[in-house]
Formats: C-alpha cells, sequence, structure tokens
C-alpha cells in the first residue's frame, strides 16, 4: 500500500467535515466523483490500482482548490487491500462519513469460453470487493452515514451480446443495495445504487468505434459525463438525500427508457 497526498484546509460546503473513500477513483467517473465530494468540503481518499500518475493528479486537482485528499494503491480484488484502504482512510481523516464503491472491472465475450479467471476477477471487484468494503466501513462509519455503490444500466438492460458476465456482476449491486438498506436503517446509514448508462470514458469513449451507434440509442443524443454521475452521487451523500435509501437510479440520458 502506497499513500500519497498533504493535509491543507476543509473547503465549505454541504460536505464540509466529511470524510469520504472513493475506490477506483484514479480516472473516469471516480475522478469525477472524487473531486466534486471534495468541491463539496468533503475530505477525499480515492484507491487505485496501477494508474499512479492519474491518482497523483486526482490529489493535486483536490488540494489545487483548496481540499484534503489521498490516493491509495490497493488491488480491489484483493480483500486486505481494501480493509486496509478503509482503515487507512479514517486513521488519515478522522473517520469515515461517505463511502463510494466505484471500482470496477469490464470484459466482453460471450459466455461458450469466457475465461474462467476473469469471471473470478470480475465478480471479486464488481461484487465482492464492495461487500468488504461496506463491511470494513461499517467499523468507522457513525449515524447519518453514506454507502454509494456505482452500478450499471446492465443489470437490466442489454441491447447487445457478449456482456452477461457483467451484467450478472452489476444486477447483484442492486441486489444487495436493495437488502443491505434493511440491515443497515436502524442505524441511519443509507444506501444507494448509482447506475450509469453510456458515459464519455477512456473504456467507453464518445468517438469510439461504435459511439455513432451507441449514440442513436440515448434518448438525448449524446453522451454523458463524469460530471452527470458526480452530480447525483454528492446529492445522495447529502443532507437533502437522508431519506432515501434501498434504491436505484439511472443516469443514462434515456437508453433505458
Amino acid at each position: 500500500m502506497q499513500l500519497k497526498g498533504a493535509n491543507v484546509t476543509f473547503s465549505d460546503g454541504q460536505l464540509a467535515g466529511k470524510v469520504a473513500l472513493v475506490t477506483g477513483g484514479s480516472r473516469g467517473i471516480g475522478a469525477a466523483i472524487a473531486r466534486r465530494l471534495a468541491s463539496d468540503g468533503a475530505a477525499v481518499s480515492i484507491t487505485y490500482s496501477n494508474s499512479s500518475a492519474d491518482a497523483d493528479h486526482v490529489i493535486e486537482d483536490i488540494e489545487r482548490a483548496g481540499g484534503r485528499g489521498v490516493a491509495i494503491r490497493a488491488d480491489c480484488a484483493d480483500a486486505e487491500a481494501v480493509k486496509t484502504a478503509v482503515g487507512s482512510t479514517s486513521k488519515r481523516f478522522g473517520g469515515l462519513d461517505i463511502l463510494v464503491n466505484n471500482a470496477a472491472m469490464f470484459r466482453r465475450g460471450l459466455i461458450d469460453d469466457f475465461p474462467l479467471e476473469d469471471i473470478d476477477r470480475m465478480l471479486a471487484i464488481n461484487v465482492r470487493s464492495l461487500l468488504v468494503a461496506i463491511q470494513e466501513s461499517l467499523r468507522f462509519m457513525e449515524r447519518g452515514g453514506r454507502i454509494i455503490n456505482i452500478g450499471s444500466i446492465s443489470s437490466d438492460y442489454m441491447p447487445i451480446p457478449g456482456v452477461s458476465v457483467y451484467a450478472a456482476t452489476k444486477g447483484a449491486v442492486t441486489s444487495m443495495t436493495r437488502a443491505l438498506a434493511r440491515d443497515l436503517g436502524t442505524r441511519e446509514i443509507t444506501i444507494n445504487n448509482v447506475q450509469p448508462g453510456r458515459i464519455d470514458t477512456a473504456m467507453n469513449p464518445a468517438d469510439g468505434p461504435m459511439a455513432d451507434q451507441i449514440r442513436g440509442s440515448i434518448a438525448l443524443g449524446r453522451y454523458g459525463s463524469g460530471d452527470d454521475i458526480a452530480g447525483l452521487v454528492a446529492w445522495l451523500a447529502s443532507p437533502d438525500a437522508a431519506f432515501i435509501t434501498g434504491t436505484s437510479l439511472k443516469v443514462d440520458g434515456g437508453t433505458s427508457a
């Protein structure tokens, strides 16, 4: 495990004084979420697996804006690394109020010859790591805590072949979110599932080879951005969303309408 970052003053905002952990926060949707939570006043810890330079850039942006941030190298397929990231975040910032389970793995292929090792790793990152992070976070999270899972519209909308394993993992995210709302409700800890649609990221660029075809399936006629997801996550983390739990909220521009 490697820690990067330095302490500076909290910015003002609706999340001032809160501490957040965003898994897979070095790029794409996770980076947008980390920056937004920090801009709303939270101290933000992000995990990354390989992209050290990207993680550095996110933390630099947060600190340049007057926030507090730290990057933790952790492979989310490794349960102990996930636990350590949660504990390190709490130790560094004095607690944990917001957990955003964003880290995920995507592999496409027909089930006929889908490698078992890829199935196992996708389940480990997309499902088991969320449960481990939630379990560990509850050691530090007090009443009023927020857990936000980043799922996918693929859990119940799949117009193309070859995504069955990924869809199965995201379906599990939907189910666990609903069930865990019952486990956590008496503690006044909310848990919700944000389901992105076609978002312009390195994995699914808006100028990719299938972009025109994909864009035609989106009611709004355009890809979304990481900021579109980050805005909803920040709201779910805020006091305004205190009575919302166990829900799955699509951010897909009408793709699944």
